[in-house]
């Protein structure tokens, strides 16, 4: 069974001046993160900006993270379609490529019901057997939530072993963990309910605050899964004000803000995605400061 581990990184994808992709960027970035909290990189999902990312994009950032972070940590490759076929292909040239496993995002737009999301995603996980999976539920997205009932039907399935759960619902996150075993891994889809999500079951995080705080994350968790309960509530409310921010518009407007700040060139987010105010960049600005992590200016 594939574990990927306590906290796994939504990474952006760095763009250029020009609006191309920054592989360079992308390489450099992907290296400081399994050195600083990560243990697993998701490349091309919601916070890569996959919607306008080409598929030859998409399979070049790939290979460009899997080289950086050289065994170090593992790499989940966003493959999900709202087309089965087409989340077959990808799903299929990742595993050539050797990634670690694949994010399929509950398809969108068409609003399939219960069975035909049952369908498309055993109709992937068969067509690629070896291929680890997780499931991605994130209805204020797709308009169609992948429910518990659902879920304890593909978590029967050998190589469907995770999903990320982002309705933002713990009574659904509850449900799913009273139907399914317990190497069936609930990821918390949402960084600000990481915590409450450990109590009902998770294993862990798919973070976008982690490009930030991703070592302190491990602490919350590790202080969670150790018995020492008090501390992770204070690392919880500690990490709250930046995780809510974050978030204070679509994300990953304001996490490549923030990268920004700290003086990473990672560009802008790809239209339609637009530039944040500057008063929500200050309250980053502030909310980083508080937390330390903002370049220490050179005297």
């Amino acid at each position: 069974m594939t574990y990927f581990g306590r906290v796994l990184t939504a990474m952006i994808t760095p763009f250029d001046q020009s609006g191309a992709v920054d592989y360079e960027s992308a390489r450099r970035l992907a290296s400081h993160l399994v050195n600083n909290g990560t243990d697993t990189i998701v490349v091309c999902g919601t916070t890569g900006e996959s919607p306008t990312l080409t598929w030859s994009e998409e399979y070049e950032l790939f290979q460009v993270v899997k080289a950086a972070i050289d065994g170090r940590g593992k790499l989940i490759a966003g493959t999900g379609s709202n087309s089965t076929q087409e989340a077959i292909s990808a799903t299929q040239k990742a595993f050539e490529l050797g990634v670690d496993g694949t994010l399929q995002v509950v398809p969108y737009y068409n609003k399939p019901p219960q069975s035909g999301l049952e369908g498309h995603f055993r109709a992937i996980a068969t067509a690629v057997p070896d291929m680890p999976i997780m499931l991605y539920n994130v209805p204020g997205r797709t308009g169609r939530n992948l429910e518990p009932s659902t879920v304890a039907k593909l978590a029967k399935v050998s190589n469907i072993i995770a999903i990320k759960e982002a309705s933002g619902d713990l009574d659904q996150v509850s449900e799913i963990r009273r139907l399914t075993s317990a190497d069936f891994h609930i990821y918390s889809g949402d960084d600000s309910l990481t915590l409450p999500m450990l109590s009902v079951g998770a294993v862990g995080v798919v973070s976008v605050a982690s490009h930030l705080v991703g070592d302190l994350q491990q602490q919350m968790i590790n202080a969670y899964e150790s018995g020492q309960i008090s501390h992770a509530r204070e690392l919880h409310l500690k990490l709250l004000p930046l995780c809510k921010a974050l978030f204070a518009t679509t994300n990953p407007i304001l996490i490549k803000a923030a990268l920004r700040l700290q003086g990473w060139s990672v560009g802008t987010c790809r239209l339609p995605l637009s530039e944040p105010s500057t008063e929500l960049v200050e309250q980053l600005r502030v909310l980083m400061n508080e937390l330390e992590i903002l370049p220490v200016p050179v005297a």
